[in-house]
């Protein structure tokens, strides 16, 4: 049987939303092993005098306890 557990993470970017995803899942990989999927929960920029500066994804990252 396998279990798998939950965490939420916030990621930024100055740059979009994909970089953030991507920099979130590779700094998530430094300290839980066996991830084996994530799904984003929510997007988010920052605007500041009507240009985005930054972006924000809040995702759920799926790993396997072993």
């Amino acid at each position: 049987m396998t279990v798998a557990k939950v965490t939420e993470i916030t990621a930024t970017s100055t740059k979009s939303f994909q970089d953030a995803l991507a920099s979130g899942i590779e700094r998530a990989n430094k300290t839980l092993k066996n991830i084996s999927g994530a799904w984003l929960a929510d997007q988010e920029v920052v605007v500041e005098d009507g240009k985005i500066t930054l972006y924000k994804v809040r995702m759920r990252v799926t790993f396997v306890l072993v």
